[in-house]
């Protein structure tokens, strides 16, 4: 019986890197070998080894010998699978001139214009047509793909992140480690990088310091922003802390009295999925599969409007009743996502899709 052997590439993103993570423990638990290849700082949170799965490091997607790594890690791969468009391009390059197929998922919406918008357009098409089969995390990103020139794109099950279960309250201890008794806790999670937006969440965290108690705003995420964060977070004396990669971030989630998610860069971010799990009211810039996802279970506000961002802060801190509602829609939207097992399963039917000779020694 011939086992089927997968390698997954990462180029980086948290939201990618917590799906890699439950799908390569799913099908490594259904006999499949799976090789993960992501640079180093994309396993921060996430033990790729622990699932079962091999771990190879490759650099960036700006330094010219990830294609050559990558090339070597994919040699003997019966399908590989690509998540995010920089990783898809890498890879396809990689996998030039073998018959080797090639999944990618699709979950960035990048939004430029100019110069790096006309990159980012013919990097979306080498990555389309450079696909077997493209799965999209949201319908407007399928019809990107298609519109992109893809072969065969679909709309993928949301992946709901492993490791992570439900809860109705937290013991405190993670409030008090991050000095937030007394005070409001509000979480937001993502790499630090310019598209996600936390310049205007900074932005909207100047107008927080006038209430009473301040609160307190977590970021947990790393990125080449994160200096630049720290020195207005310093300069500003903003009620900002930058919590940098953590493990526990259920647990902080879980005891935030709102989650705040301003990236656009993922669709949708997984801690939107985890907010929504544990019964944390979210208020999120209302892009892209975020509103296919939360539906009326989230406020939503305008992409880079601090002001609104703000204003919707203020006011659900002072409206409890709001919050428990928008909590209780949270578990009741979050009951009705597809389960871990959902997506594997389609992951994994994708896959003997493309290997039907392999498929059939299997069986």
């Amino acid at each position: 019986m011939s086992q089927l052997r997968t390698v997954q590439v990462l180029g980086g993103g948290a939201g990618s890197s917590a799906h890699v993570t439950s799908l390569a423990a799913g099908l490594v638990a259904r006999g499949v070998q799976v090789t993960v290849c992501a640079p180093a700082g994309a396993a921060c949170g996430h033990d790729f080894p622990a699932t079962g799965a091999r771990f190879v490091a490759v650099p960036r997607r700006s330094d010219p010998a990830a294609v050559a790594a990558l090339r070597a890690a994919c040699a003997d791969a019966d399908v590989v699978h690509a998540h995010g468009l920089h990783a898809a391009v890498r890879t396809g390059l990689a996998l030039s001139g073998r018959s080797t197929p090639l999944v990618v998922t699709w979950r960035a919406r990048a939004h430029t214009e100019g110069a790096r918008g006309r990159l980012l357009h013919l990097l979306e098409r080498r990555a389309a047509r450079a696909a077997a089969i493209v799965l999209g995390t949201s319908s407007d990103l399928v019809d990107r793909a298609r519109r992109r020139g893809a072969r065969d794109a679909r709309l993928a099950p949301a992946a709901i992140p492993a490791g992570r279960t439900p809860a109705t309250g937290h013991d405190g201890k993670a409030r008090v480690e991050l000095g937030a008794v007394g005070r409001p806790l509000l979480v937001s999670v993502g790499s630090l990088v310019p598209h996600h937006g936390f310049g205007t969440l900074l932005d909207a965290a100047r107008t927080w310091r006038e209430l009473d108690p301040v609160p307190l705003l977590v970021i947990v995420g790393e990125g080449r922003e994160g200096a630049a964060l720290q020195r207005r977070i310093t300069d500003e004396q903003l009620p900002v802390l930058l919590a940098g990669c953590r493990d526990d971030i259920g647990e902080i989630l879980a005891a935030a009295d709102l989650a705040v998610l301003t990236c656009v860069g993922e669709a949708p971010p997984t801690a939107a999925h985890e907010a929504l799990r544990l019964g944390v009211p979210l208020v999120a810039a209302g892009t892209g599969g975020l509103v296919e996802l939360v539906g009326d279970a989230a406020e939503l506000v305008p992409h880079g409007d601090a002001e609104a961002l703000a204003r919707t802060v203020v006011r659900l801190l002072g409206d409890r009743e709001r919050r428990e509602r928008l909590a209780a829609a949270g578990l009741v939207q979050a009951a009705g996502w597809p389960s871990e097992d959902d997506t594997i399963a389609h992951v994994l039917s994708v896959y003997d899709e493309l290997t039907q000779p392999l498929a059939t020694v299997r069986k």
